[in-house]
C-alpha cells in the first residue's frame, strides 16, 4: 500500500517518465533497427501475399500492408507493349537497306513471327509463367537490339566518313528512327528483367524492386492499385534517352544502371552526330 501511495509522487519528480523506461537509441543504432524492420518486411510480404485470393482475415492484411506492386494479381494488359514493339517493327523497315544487318525484311519478320507467337500465348493479360515464352520474349529483344546497333553503328561510321548525310531532311529522320527504335528496346529491356519480367511481377515473386518508381516512395500519394506497366519503363527509357540522365526514377541495382549508362551514350552519340551532320549540311 505504502508502495502504491508513493507512485504519484515519483511520478510527478521524474517529470511524468517511466524510470524503468529504455534509454532513447542514438541515431546510428535507430537506422539499424528500421533497416532490420525493412528487411523483415521484405520477408513477411510475400507469405501474406500468397494468401490473397482466399478471403480469409489474412488476406485482408496482406491487402492492406503490402502495396499493390508487391502482392500478387492479374498480369498487364498486352496491347501496349504490342503496339510499341509493332512501332519499333515499322521504325526498322523505313530505314534504308545499306542501314540493315540483313536486309530490310528479315529480322524484322523473325521480330513480327515471335510477337505473333507471345500475343498467342498470352492474347490479353501477361501472367502465364512458361519458360519457352520469356526465352521467346528475351530472344525478340535480342534480335531488335542486335539489328538497331548495327544500324546505329553504320549510321555514325558512315557520317564520320563523309558517306551518309548527303541531305538534312533524311540524315535526320533516319537519325531519328534509330533513336526512337532504341528508346523503345531499352524500354523492353528493363519491362522484361526488371523483378524477373512482368510475369513475375504478376505473381510477386520477387519483391526486390531494379527500378525504383516514385509510387514506391510515395504511396501515400499513388494509386492503392497502382503497379509498374509498361508504359512507366518507356517513360524511364524515353527520359533517360533525352536527359542522358535517371530523372524521377532510380536504377537500384548494377545491371539496371549499366543499362542506362548504355542507353544514354548510345543515344548521345546518335543524336549528336546526326544533329552536328545536319546543320553542317544547311550551313
Amino acid at each position: 500500500m505504502g508502495d502504491e501511495g508513493s507512485r504519484p509522487e515519483e511520478a510527478g519528480r521524474s517529470g511524468g517518465k517511466d524510470p524503468g523506461a529504455a534509454p532513447p537509441l542514438p541515431g546510428a543504432d535507430a537506422e539499424l533497427m528500421r533497416a532490420r524492420l525493412r528487411r523483415l518486411e521484405h520477408r513477411i510480404e510475400p507469405l501474406l501475399a500468397s494468401l490473397e485470393g482466399t478471403g480469409s482475415a489474412a488476406a485482408r492484411a496482406a491487402a492492406r500492408i503490402a502495396p499493390a506492386w508487391r502482392r500478387a494479381g492479374e498480369g498487364e494488359p498486352r496491347w501496349p507493349v504490342t503496339i510499341a514493339v509493332v512501332g519499333m517493327i515499322a521504325l526498322q523497315l523505313s530505314l534504308p537497306t545499306r542501314l540493315s544487318l540483313t536486309g530490310r525484311w528479315i529480322l524484322p519478320l523473325v521480330e513480327a513471327v515471335i510477337l505473333v507467337v507471345l500475343i498467342a500465348t498470352n492474347p490479353r493479360r501477361i501472367s502465364k509463367r512458361s519458360p519457352l515464352v520469356r526465352t521467346l520474349g528475351l530472344t525478340l529483344i535480342g534480335v531488335a537490339s542486335l539489328a538497331n546497333a548495327w544500324s546505329a553503328a553504320s549510321l555514325v561510321v558512315g557520317i564520320v566518313k563523309g558517306t551518309e548525310g548527303d541531305a538534312a531532311g533524311p540524315l535526320l529522320v533516319t537519325g531519328g528512327s534509330i533513336w526512337l527504335t532504341n528508346v523503345i528496346i531499352f524500354a523492353l529491356w528493363y519491362w522484361e528483367l526488371d523483378r524477373g519480367g512482368p510475369v513475375s511481377r504478376a505473381h510477386a515473386l520477387d519483391v526486390e524492386p531494379d527500378f525504383l518508381f516514385p509510387e514506391m516512395t510515395a504511396p501515400e500519394l499513388a494509386d492503392p492499385n497502382w503497379k509498374p506497366y509498361f508504359v512507366d519503363y518507356l517513360y524511364v527509357a524515353f527520359t533517360n534517352a533525352t536527359a542522358f540522365s535517371p530523372n524521377d526514377t532510380l536504377p537500384f541495382t548494377r545491371w539496371a544502371k549499366l543499362a542506362m549508362m548504355l542507353q544514354a551514350a548510345i543515344s548521345l552519340a546518335t543524336g549528336a552526330l546526326v544533329i552536328a551532320r545536319a546543320v553542317n549540311i544547311l550551313r
